[in-house]
This record gives structure tokens, C-alpha cells and sequence, in this order.
């Protein structure tokens, strides 16, 4: 007979909050944690007294009858209602919001920019936004911004957050570190960063200039997609994602908060750090995530797949299979298919696509896609490969090939994207890259079989 397991003889893990200092991990997890022993109420959300002589308050990111309702208990030093006072109006020109439409812009045919260089101005977070394109409408939370964010200084009692949007941030160059009421995240080139709507923060630079790319969802937060028949694994796996683990500083010194508000960006003046929340729990939280860690799938016989097999989040619509946003990736990987064009084929769609290079070649566009450049392709305007990938692709040897050291990205939405003014003016606009097709010949005679 089989004796029961002594239950002395298992060994517990050395590390049981966790395998990453400062984080925890899991997308959409349920998270606890705690700065201060017994700070966290345990059993229930709102004591009649709170230990530590903390405020109970809850963030809420969903309405509350939804389902699953999205939402974290804080237990601050303050409530949040001593983080703002009379407000004033400011302007931070270069930041724009849909609807943001020029008439005298053409957002009608292909683009793209070299990266967006910096200057000898000191720019923060906000200072530093230049905001490339917009979609839908801000006032109605449908659609999106891209930008390109340009900052060399840290924001000192300095502090933000956007009642429009969730952020999606994209580092190209630098490091920085987002001190959110909830922990703080250090985010480098080939992570991201997603800070959800109403959750405040200031942005430190850690290795500076930082450039990257920020997409501005305005629409349902972003979710991990469906994988249907992929099934459980690949792609990019929950438990790869990062919450920080709480953080606060109790410090009183005059400070400002700004915040984005329909478009519009106002200031309060306080008199003490915002960032004091000492305990928290709920599922309604900034993350990171590595992208080195998403698992790409592919064909492994012949053709080319649609690019949502590599997407890594999207932020749905009301309309089934079509996305407000989608977040795609182009990493490295094999290349295996037979009797296949394996690049990007010529197509135009629904979507509007607006790309970033992070580093490396992207393999439909060996010149001129550099790293921190981007391209847009609005709805149903043509695109794909340049004559050079063609030729290649279409007389290469067709072993087994490895995409290496590439990293690009797509942020697709269902809106066509409207160049802002700085997009169609003061960003270095590649003026000559229609002319990339221009070199495609006619190959067509009418001869049966010719290839």
C-alpha cells in the first residue's frame, strides 16, 4: 500500500512572491501586493478603518456592471480628490486628438518618414509628443493616435495621465521608467509598456535620448487576442506580461498634475507627491512585456499567411473580427515555405496600417524603412514590396531562411488615420517614396505556362 507524502519532506520555493524582482506575472491576473506588511485589507475591499490610517479608493477602467468588471483598490495616503484643485487650460501643440483633420493635408496615398530627429530643446513626456496621425473620434472613445515620443528630461513633481486613452508605448531608443501610482516599470528598446486609462504617472529617463513610438487607444482596452485553432500556445503567452508591484513615496513638496482630458490638457497645482498608494489589489494595471518573448507561428509548407497571425494585442470594436486596434509584431523568424513569395504580397485592405522599425531590415522594404522610421498605408490603398524584394524573392534559391536581427511593428485600425500638420510638414517626409514601385515592369506577354 502506498503511504501518504510527508508533507515535511517538500521544499518550498526560496522566491514565493515571484521569479522577477520587482513585478508580477500574468495578463489580466487578479494581483495583490503590499509595500507595508498588513497594509492590504484582507477579506474585504473597504474596512471601516484602514491600517496604516490609509484611504480605501477604487480604480475603476470598465463600468461596473461589466463583465468581467476591470478594477483595483488602492489604499492611499490621500484619495485622489487631494490630487487635483482648480484647473487651468494649457497647450501642448505638437500632442493632437481625433478628430484632427486638415484640410489642406493629404492623407490619400503611401508614406513614410525617416526617424523624427531630436534637437537641443530638453523635452519630457508631454513636451515631447508629436503625435504622427489620428483616427476616429476622441469624445466618442472609438479609434486612435500615433506618435513619436522625443524626451531628454525626467519629469521632476511632475505628474500626468490621460482620461482619453490607454497608452501602448513602443521604445526605439533610451530607457525610461514610469513611476505610476501602482509601481514603477523600466522600459527599454524591445519591451512595451501599456499604461491604462486614469492611471497617473511620471516618466524618468534612465538613458537618454529616448525615442519610441506611442499608440493612444481611445477604444476598449487591449486584450490578448483569440487564438482560435492555434490554440493554448505561441504567440504572446499571459504569463510573460508584468505588473509592477506596489511603490509609493510620501513626500510633501509642491507639484503639478496634468491631465488629457477630451483632447484638451489642463494642470492643478498641489502640494505633495500623487504617487502614495502603499497597497493595492485588482486586475486593472500598467504591464510590460518583452517582446523577444513573443512565439511567432507561420507557414511551414507553402504561402504567406495573413499578418494577424502575428498579432500581440488587440483593442476590439463593435464589430466582430474587425479591430478598433491591433497590435502586430515582425520579429525574427524561419522562413520555410516552398514555391512561395514569402515576403508581404501586393494588397490593399479595410485596415489602415501604420508601421515602425524598431531595429534591423524589414524584408518588404530592404532601403529606406529604417530604425525608428515609420510608413503609413490607409485603407484600401495599394502597397507591398519594392522592386529589389521582388526580384529576390521571386528568384531566390527557396531554403530554409531565418529573418534575423529585425524587429518592426503595425498599429492597424479599422479608421483611416489623418496625418496631423507636423506629420505633413515637419517630420522628415520621404518624399520619394512612391517612386520605390516605380522600377516594377510589366512582365505579361501571353505566352501559356511563363513564369
Amino acid at each position: 500500500m502506498n503511504r501518504p507524502t510527508d508533507p515535511h519532506s517538500l521544499t518550498q520555493a526560496a522566491t514565493p512572491v515571484g521569479t522577477h524582482a520587482g513585478y508580477m506575472p500574468g495578463f489580466g491576473n487578479d494581483f495583490e501586493t503590499e509595500a507595508l506588511p498588513d497594509a492590504l485589507p484582507q477579506g474585504m475591499n473597504s474596512p471601516q478603518r484602514c491600517n496604516y490610517g490609509l484611504y480605501g479608493e477604487q480604480l475603476s477602467g470598465t463600468a461596473f456592471t461589466a463583465n468581467p468588471p476591470e478594477r483595483t483598490w488602492c489604499y492611499r495616503i490621500r484619495p485622489s480628490v487631494k490630487h487635483s484643485h482648480r484647473y487651468e487650460k494649457i497647450d501642448l501643440p505638437y500632442w493632437k486628438s481625433a478628430p484632427c483633420i486638415d484640410p489642406d493635408v493629404i492623407s490619400l496615398g503611401q508614406y513614410r518618414w525617416d526617424p523624427v530627429p531630436h534637437s537641443d530643446e530638453g523635452l519630457n513626456w508631454m513636451t515631447g509628443m508629436r503625435t504622427m496621425t489620428t483616427a476616429g473620434d476622441v469624445n466618442t472613445q472609438v479609434g486612435m493616435a500615433c506618435h513619436i515620443y522625443l524626451v531628454t528630461e525626467s519629469m521632476v513633481d511632475d505628474y500626468f495621465f490621460s482620461a482619453d486613452s490607454e497608452l501602448l508605448v513602443v521604445p526605439q531608443e533610451g530607457r525610461l521608467r514610469f513611476a505610476t501610482e501602482l509601481g514603477i516599470i523600466d522600459l527599454e528598446p524591445k519591451e512595451i509598456a501599456i499604461i491604462p486609462r486614469g492611471l497617473l504617472y511620471r516618466v524618468e529617463v534612465l538613458e537618454g535620448p529616448a525615442r519610441g513610438f506611442v499608440c493612444e487607444n481611445y477604444g476598449q482596452k487591449f486584450e490578448l487576442p483569440g487564438r482560435g485553432p492555434i490554440g493554448a500556445n505561441c504567440m504572446a503567452n499571459p504569463r510573460d506580461f508584468k505588473a509592477p508591484v506596489a511603490a509609493y513615496e510620501d513626500r510633501e513638496t509642491p507639484s503639478t498634475v496634468t491631465i488629457k482630458w477630451c483632447g484638451q490638457f489642463h494642470t492643478t497645482k498641489i502640494g505633495h507627491s500623487p504617487l502614495d498608494v502603499v497597497a493595492w489589489h485588482g486586475n486593472y494595471a500598467p504591464y510590460k512585456y518583452d517582446l523577444r518573448n513573443y512565439c511567432p507561428v507561420g507557414a511551414i509548407l507553402f504561402d504567406h499567411p495573413d499578418p494577424s497571425i502575428f498579432t500581440v494585442l488587440t483593442a476590439p470594436s463593435g464589430q466582430p473580427g474587425t479591430a478598433n486596434i491591433d497590435f502586430v509584431l515582425f520579429r525574427e523568424r524561419w522562413m520555410v515555405m516552398e514555391d512561395t513569395f514569402r515576403p508581404p504580397w501586393y494588397h490593399k485592405n479595410i485596415m489602415s496600417e501604420l508601421m515602425g522599425n524598431i531595429y534591423g531590415q524589414y524584408d518588404a522594404k530592404p532601403q529606406g524603412f529604417v530604425p525608428g522610421g515609420t510608413s503609413l498605408h490607409n485603407m484600401m490603398i495599394p502597397h507591398g514590396p519594392d522592386r529589389e524584394a521582388f526580384d529576390k524573392a521571386s528568384y531566390s534559391n527557396l531554403g530554409p531562411e531565418k529573418l534575423d536581427k529585425t524587429m518592426s511593428f503595425m498599429f492597424e485600425t479599422r479608421f483611416p488615420q489623418h496625418l496631423t500638420p507636423f506629420a505633413a510638414n515637419e517630420a522628415p517626409l520621404q518624399d520619394d517614396y512612391i517612386d520605390c514601385w516605380t522600377s516594377l515592369e510589366k512582365k505579361f506577354d501571353g505566352t501559356p505556362g511563363k513564369k
